[in-house]
C-alpha cells in the first residue's frame, strides 16, 4: 500500500513529467509533420488552412515514459495492463492515420487492446452500480472486451472540432478521479494522472484553433486509455455517465446509418457550412443525426459556439457523475438504503 505521503509525491511527479514532455515536444512535432506534408484541410475555417496530424505520437511519447516510471515507483501490474491497452490502441490508430480503413476495423480490431487487462487480471469481478455491486466473475470478460472498443470510438467519433475530444477527455477525467479517491483506489489514481495532465498540456496545442489534429491515433489512446482506467478502478458506470453526451453522439449516428461506418464514407454530411462559416444542420432527410446536428436544431452556430455547448454538455454529465459518487458511497456508508 502506497502511503499517503508518496501518492502525493508520486502524484506530483508522473503528473509534471506527462506535461511537460508534452507541451514541450509539441511544437516540435508540428514542425515535423509539417515538413513531411503530413497535414490535412480544417474545412470549418475560412481558406480551409492546413493543419498538421496526428498527435498520437506526441501523447503516447508522454504517457509511456510515465507510466512505465510510475510501474518502477510502485510495482503495479494495473500500470503495464493499462499501458499495453494504451499502446495496443494507438498502434490502430496510427494504422487508420497512415491509410484509411473500412468502418469495422477500429471497432473489431480494439477488441485486441482488452487483452491485456483480461491476461493480466486487472479488473475485478464485481461491477460498481450505484446502490450495489454486481458480482459478475465471468460476464465481466465480455464486458472488458466491450467497453474498451465502445470508449474508444465513442471518443473518436466526437473529435469534430478543434480541441473537443481533448477538451472533453480533461472534463469527463475529474469524475473519474473522484472515484477512484473515493473508493480507495489510489494506484489507478495515480495511473490517470498522466492521461490527465498529458490531455491538458496537448489541449493547449489542439483548442481552437487547431495547431494540430489528434488524428485516429490520439484519440483512440484517449478514449481506450480512459476505459482501461475505468475497468482497474471499478468506476464503469460513472465513467459511462460521464461520457453520456459522447455516447448520444455515437447512438444517434449509428442508428441514422444502420451500420458500423467511417464518418468519411457518409455522402450526406450533418451540417452544412455557411457563407459566413457558421455551421447549420443539415435538411436532407438522408444526412446522419449526430449531436452537433441536434445542437443545430435550433439555427446556424460558430465553430466555437458548438465546442462551448459540447463542454457544457460534458460538463452536466459528470455533475451526474458525481452525484451517483455521492449516492453510491453514501450506500456504501449505510446511509441510505434500498
Amino acid at each position: 500500500m502506497v502511503s499517503t505521503i508518496n501518492i502525493v509525491f508520486y502524484g506530483i511527479f508522473v503528473s509534471a513529467l506527462s506535461f511537460l514532455i508534452i507541451y514541450f515536444i509539441t511544437p516540435a512535432f508540428i514542425k515535423f509533420l509539417n515538413k513531411k506534408g503530413k497535414v490535412v484541410k480544417d474545412y470549418h475555417k475560412p481558406g480551409m488552412p492546413n493543419v498538421p496530424r496526428p498527435a498520437g505520437p506526441v501523447l503516447l511519447i508522454g504517457i509511456v515514459i510515465s507510466e512505465i516510471l510510475l510501474y518502477f515507483l510502485i510495482l503495479d501490474v494495473k500500470i503495464i495492463s493499462v499501458l499495453l491497452t494504451t499502446i495496443i490502441a494507438f498502434i490502430i490508430g496510427y494504422i487508420d492515420d497512415l491509410k484509411t480503413m473500412p468502418g469495422w476495423f477500429k471497432p473489431t480490431t480494439l477488441i485486441l487492446a482488452a487483452v491485456p487487462i483480461v491476461i493480466l487480471g486487472s479488473h475485478g469481478n464485481y461491477l460498481g452500480l450505484i446502490f450495489d455491486n454486481a458480482f459478475i466473475p465471468i460476464l465481466y470478460i465480455p464486458l472488458i472486451l466491450s467497453l474498451i472498443p465502445i470508449v474508444g470510438n465513442t471518443i473518436n467519433s466526437i473529435d469534430v472540432f478543434n480541441g473537443v475530444a481533448t477538451g472533453f477527455v480533461i472534463i469527463t477525467m475529474i469524475p473519474l478521479l473522484v472515484s477512484v479517491i473515493v473508493f480507495g483506489n489510489n494506484n489507478v489514481l495515480l495511473m490517470a494522472l498522466p492521461l490527465l495532465f498529458g490531455s491538458i498540456a496537448l489541449y493547449q496545442y489542439h483548442k481552437f484553433p487547431s495547431k494540430i489534429f489528434l488524428g485516429d491515433s490520439g484519440t483512440l489512446l484517449l478514449g481506450s486509455m480512459y476505459a482501461s482506467l475505468l475497468i482497474a478502478g471499478n468506476s464503469e458506470i460513472i465513467g459511462v455517465i460521464a461520457l453520456l453526451p459522447a455516447v448520444m453522439n455515437s447512438f444517434l449516428f449509428l442508428s441514422s446509418v444502420k451500420k458500423i461506418v467511417e464518418h468519411r464514407e457518409i455522402k450526406t454530411r450533418p451540417v452544412t457550412i455557411c457563407s459566413d462559416f457558421r455551421l447549420k444542420a443539415s435538411k436532407d432527410n438522408s444526412a446522419p443525426a449526430t449531436l452537433v446536428r441536434l445542437i443545430l436544431a435550433k439555427g446556424p452556430l460558430t465553430e466555437r459556439e458548438i465546442i462551448t455547448r459540447i463542454f457544457i454538455l460534458a460538463t452536466f454529465s459528470s455533475i451526474l457523475a458525481f452525484i451517483s459518487i455521492a449516492i453510491q458511497y453514501l450506500f456504501m456508508m449505510g446511509k441510505i438504503s434500498l
